[in-house]
């Protein structure tokens, strides 16, 4: 029986280790990284050798928890923690990346609105500018 329940815990814990990008957010990741705008907070190839440590792939990218399952799971852990710290390290970039961008596209869509409440630009103005920055931060 308790062989039985730590088989379903090993296979649990394999099933939901290595959730990286989806298709979608691996297109939107590589236009960042083309585009030079990427933010690499975490480095994918250092938390995949951190992986080969004892739960250190995921405490490198921030997942404590998994970080704690795989050590009590080392060296059986070596498997999957090098993948799912690498994919936790571009999910985290990915992330940083997309907050980044929205912050600075709302940083000047909200200078551009200020220039329209003061009268410095109107409408027509207003519009052909704002089309401006928003496809700048399209990628």
């Amino acid at each position: 029986m308790l062989k039985n329940a730590l088989v379903a815990v090993l296979l649990l814990t394999l099933m939901g280790c290595a959730s990286g990008l989806n298709s979608m957010q691996k297109v939107e990741y590589q236009a960042y990284e083309n585009a030079g705008v990427l933010i690499e907070e975490d480095d994918p190839t250092s938390a995949a050798l951190f992986g080969l440590l004892p739960g250190g792939g995921s405490f490198y990218v921030g997942e404590t928890g998994l970080g704690i399952v795989n050590l009590l799971f080392w060296p059986i852990s070596i498997l999957w923690d090098p993948i799912s710290g690498y994919q936790g390290a571009q999910v985290n970039n990915l992330s940083v990346t997309q907050y980044h961008i929205k912050n600075e596209l709302e940083k000047e869509i909200a200078v551009l609105d200020d220039q329209l409440t003061l009268g410095q630009i109107d409408n027509k103005q207003y519009i052909v500018a704002k089309r401006k920055i928003e496809k700048k931060y399209a990628y």
